[in-house]
């Protein structure tokens, strides 16, 4: 027995050897056709009708060993069109198969998914993983917001469903919720805001040259910081991967309105490049050394220049992948026909009724660094570093009938603003396969913004028989502004993931997920007003004839010293010590959160179950025109949020989807400091007695997916809001607006509709091809006005007469449309090729601020926007690209509305923007 055992072990071992000394091995390369054949990293390749597969290395590399016989290789890759080849395997040789992939006309049926890797700037592979994602969300990549001529993050997302942008300002509406609604993210870690009124990060500031996609998640997952109600606005920085690369752009700019300005013309002194920082000069009080009031013509051509390259190395057993780019822009914009009315009551009578121009320039410069480490199969270290620079000069001017100071109807007002903000993100990231069931993720980051308004001007005029005199009937008629904000953020994110309960088929089916995020936020923020009152004693100079464009040559040290105006603080004048200490407000914000998800597939059915625990303290301090003496506010808040998604799969196309969750909404820094924020026509003041809101939300989702290029979804969502927040007009004598927990509840109800659909395609390569897109939102919004809680709970130092006892969430738009139509072309072997997309966009009205004192609300009305966008790739190196925005060029509108009818406050035309743009990769 033991000898017959002996001998068939030994047997057995030597057909063993025999049988794999007679193996053969099938090897090569898969490469990316859309990406300059760079290799594919992490893609499968599968003997067909075997078991046998393996996945590329990071040199899109395979090896595979097989009998000797005839078979059929499977090669595929997440968003990308599988392709088949024949192969002979003799005994003991190596056969070659390299194989191109590209995103064709294919069925998602034939994917096989092997790794979670993704290139995904490309629209068909952002919809794939839309599809197996159990969370709900959307997303647009650089491949799709090229085509549509998309030139920075905001006009992203508002290209996406239930998404839109208030007009003249940068608030991002989800659902009809505005800015404190939302948060923002890079690389799933918060940054800051960039703007002292406001929550989020002006997304416009963050070029496409930066970005390989942006997702919007518009249903709560117990991962984010609960402070959530409308949306999760999520950049993702480019990643890059391949073989090395060094492109230069360039583009020309014009705005119709500013080339067909006469006189295009700003004050003298900001830097064309955008970072220039005047300063509050020595001895202010006491001597005049501001800088000059004259003005500079410009040549209203912008034009854009940048420079990106990316490379990869190998380090050992791993890689090492480098990107950066460096970009500059400038545009010039002007609106025209303008109108504008302020402080209207009741009756529809306007105390300010004026003409309306408006003159900017603003510029971006993008710097960019990313470096990933890819250690081994089962670790991974990115680092991103990003700063950006904005800046904006504007220049406002109204003339007409202001009462009180113009009642002849010949008031002149104009101010001048320069705006500068630097950002600067650190982000430092890891991922770790701890083994087949476990990874850990964790991510930090530094973050810096700084926000400088360096000597705004604003002055007041009256035109008299000779000419134009000063008016200084108000002290801050005439003033020179300073403001500075500065905004420090530390965040961390770290998660465990565990699986469990593995199937036959060697799959887990449930997941563990638990995880800490931290974020502790500083701001500081200080501005200073210099008001110039002209004298009248002993000797008025109120009467003293002046000339706008030169006002140098009255606000000059020698009248100074000889008595023609002084200069004084809020606080006071030269005789008062404390004269020049700002307007200050500080915040901090700590939140410590933690959460534990479960997920669990159920055949068809996948569960999310989330509870998450979040500990926050907001604390603000001020000193400012309202309370010089100073105080202090701090908003304690322990939350508890249950959250769970639901993901039926109804075949291999359709899936249902639930989620529904409870978050909460705070107040920001600015909306609880009392300090008087001046714009144009309106004035802004924050309200120390505001608190947070508990949001509840409700989300149902049907999708279809018939390709890769394709979806149709239709989604209904609800959301339930305690104490809600909204900027009200208060009453006071020049409607300042305010910002209250204006009653007990509101909600928000609605749907939507995503149909993207290739329409034709020409030929078999799909090559040439007529693509279109259409998503549609509708939105229901109630909520109750309570004078009474407002007045109570502001002790009424914010009183508020509403005219309706119930109304709509300001920014909610009813209706909101997108729609898109897109021919490809390419040709010379694919090296070659044209884009050309008609793209829409149309709101509908919607509030602005909510009407009090039998006033109506005060309501921006509905826009539609056209644009048109070509490019394309000459060759292998050269790209070309013409974009025409705002083809329409329709009258944007703002109107109070009234019972006697309604009164248009502002109104004016943006011109079409028109751009030439060119590339060149080496």
């Amino acid at each position: 027995m033991k000898f017959n055992l002996r001998f068939l072990f030994i047997a057995l071992f030597i057909c063993t050897i025999s049988i794999a000394q007679n193996k053969g091995t099938i090897s090569g390369v898969l490469t990316d056709k859309e990406m300059n054949n760079d290799p594919l990293p992490f893609a499968n390749v599968l003997v067909k009708g075997t078991n046998i597969s393996v996945n590329t290395d990071v040199d899109g590399k395979y090896s595979l060993s097989v009998n000797p016989g005839n078979y059929t290789l499977i090669f595929s890759f997440l968003g990308y069109e599988s392709k088949e080849a024949p192969v002979n395997v003799k005994a003991n040789e190596t056969v070659v198969i390299n194989q191109a992939l590209s995103s064709g006309s294919f069925t998602l049926k034939d994917v096989v998914v092997k790794s979670a890797a993704v290139n995904r700037q490309k629209e068909s592979a952002l919809l794939l993983e839309q599809k197996n994602a159990v969370d709900i969300k959307q997303s647009i990549g650089a491949q799709e917001l090229s085509k549509k001529g998309v030139s920075d993050a905001a006009a992203a997302v508002v290209k996406t469903t239930g998404i839109t942008k208030q007009e003249g300002s940068n608030n991002i509406f989800v659902r009809g919720l505005g800015d404190r609604y939302n948060s923002t993210t890079m690389n799933g870690l918060p940054i800051p805001s960039n703007d002292p009124e406001k929550k989020n990060i002006n997304l416009d500031i963050f070029s496409t040259d930066i970005i390989e996609f942006v997702s919007i998640d518009k249903v709560y997952n117990g991962k984010f910081f609960g402070d959530f109600a409308g949306g999760n606005v999520d950049i993702v920085s480019k990643d890059y991967k391949g073989n090395g690369f060094f492109k230069i752009d360039a583009e020309s700019k014009v705005n119709t309105n500013a080339l067909g300005e006469d006189n295009f013309a700003l004050q003298t002194g900001p830097s064309a490049f955008g970072f220039s920082k005047p300063s509050i000069p020595n001895n202010p009080l006491t001597e005049y050394n501001f800088g000059s009031l004259q003005f500079d013509k410009k040549t209203p051509l912008g034009g854009a220049f940048g420079v990106s390259g990316g490379d990869s190395f190998n380090v050992g057993e791993g890689k090492i992948n480098i990107f950066g780019t460096a970009s500059f822009t400038n545009e010039y914009s002007s609106r025209t026909n303008g109108t504008a009315k302020g402080s209207v009551n009741a009756a529809g009578v306007a105390g300010k009724d004026l003409d309306y121009h408006y003159l900017s320039y603003n510029t971006n410069t993008t710097g960019m660094f990313n470096a990933g480490y890819k250690i081994n199969n089962n670790n991974k270290i990115n680092f991103n570093s990003l700063y950006i620079n904005t800046s904006a000069q504007r220049k406002e001017e109204s003339s007409g009938y202001i009462v009180d100071l113009a009642n002849d109807g010949n008031g002149y007002i104009r101010r001048n603003e320069y705006e500068k903000t630097d950002l600067w993100v650190n982000q430092l990231l890891g991922e770790h396969k701890l083994s087949d069931r476990s990874t850990l993720n964790w991510g930090g980051s530094y973050n810096i913004v700084n926000q400088t308004i360096p000597d705004r001007t604003y002055n007041t005029f009256n035109l008299v028989e000779g000419g134009y005199v000063i008016n200084s009937q108000s002290a801050p008629n005439n003033n020179r502004y300073f403001q500075n904000l500065k905004e420090k953020e530390l965040a961390a994110n770290l998660s465990v993931n565990y699986k469990f309960s593995k199937n036959d088929e060697g799959d887990y089916r449930g997941k563990f997920t638990a995880g800490y995020n931290g974020r502790f936020k500083n701001r500081d923020f200080e501005a200073t007003q210099f008001n110039l009152k002209t004298t009248t004693f002993p000797v008025s100079h109120t009467g003293d004839i002046v000339d706008p464009n030169n006002l140098d040559l009255f606000y000059n040290q020698q009248n100074f010293a000889n008595n023609y105006f002084t200069i004084s603080t809020f606080r006071g004048g030269p005789e008062v010590p404390n004269a020049l200490d700002p307007q200050t407000y500080s915040g901090d914000l700590t939140i410590n959160g933690g959460f534990l998800n479960t997920e669990y597939k159920f055949n068809k059915l996948t569960a999310v179950l989330g509870l998450r625990a979040e500990v926050i303290t907001q604390n603000v301090e001020w000193s400012t025109q309202l309370d010089p003496e100073g105080g202090s506010d701090k908003l304690e808040k322990t939350a508890f949020l249950p959250s769970l998604v639901l993901k039926y799969e109804l075949n291999e196309k359709q899936n249902l989807r639930l989620g529904v969750s409870k978050t909460y909404t705070l107040p920001q820094f600015k909306e609880r400091s009392p300090f008087i924020y001046e714009e144009f026509l309106q004035a802004k003041i924050g309200n120390p007695f505001l608190y947070a809101s508990d949001d509840y939300n409700f989300d149902l989702k049907w999708e279809l997916f018939p390709s890769s290029e394709e979806v149709l979804s239709v989604t209904a969502f609800g959301k339930y809001i305690l104490n809600p927040i909204n900027e009200v007009i208060i009453n006071s004598s020049t409607n300042d607006i305010s910002y209250v927990n204006s009653g007990d509840k509101g909600y928000v109800a609605g749907a939507e509709l995503e149909y993207k659909k290739v329409l034709f395609n020409f030929d078999s390569e799909n090559a040439k091809k007529l693509t279109g897109g259409i998503n549609i939102s509708y939105l229901y919004s109630k909520q109750d006005l309570d004078n009474e809680k407002v007045n109570e709970e502001t002790n009424g130092t914010r009183p508020t007469t509403f005219t309706n006892t119930t109304g709509k969430f300001t920014g909610a738009s009813p209706l909101l449309l997108n729609a898109d139509l897109s021919f490809y072309n390419e040709w010379n072997d694919k090296n070659s090729n044209l884009t050309t997309t008609i793209a829409y966009n149309y709101f509908s009205d919607r509030v602005n601020a909510i009407g009090t004192l039998e006033k109506g609300d005060l309501v921006d009305k509905a826009v539609g926007s056209l644009d048109f966008i070509a490019k394309s790739k000459l060759n292998k190196n050269y790209g070309l690209g013409l974009v025409v925005k705002n083809i329409l060029d329709p009258t944007i509108n703002r109107v109070q509305e009234n019972k006697s009818g309604d009164v248009n406050v502002l109104s004016y035309k943006k011109g079409l923007n028109l751009s030439l743009q060119f590339s060149y990769e080496f």
